[in-house]
């Protein structure tokens, strides 16, 4: 399986979306400060994901997120409840 994936950041409250084939080791991955990306905003917390079959579903659905701003505030109105204070 792929997932896009959202993580929050417990020290920012800022975003972070990406994807991988394995959602555990990468989101341990963020939190132990290995992605450069997120490094300084640790602790992160999963906040949301989904899961895709095909790795080109999951890349064109994160691309999608990040590219497109309504997708992405659609997707946020969706999820309100799951974020910290945003």
């Amino acid at each position: 399986m792929y997932y896009v994936y959202i993580l929050q950041s417990k020290k920012d409250k800022k975003l972070y979306l990406g994807s991988t084939n394995n959602l555990k080791r990468r989101l341990i991955e963020h939190n132990k400060g290995l992605a450069l990306s997120t490094k300084l905003r640790r602790p992160l917390e999963l906040i949301y994901y989904e899961a895709y079959k095909s790795e080109k579903d999951a890349r064109n659905r994160e691309q999608n997120l990040k590219l497109r701003a309504k997708a992405h505030i659609q997707l946020k109105t969706r999820i309100k409840n799951s974020m910290l204070i945003y």
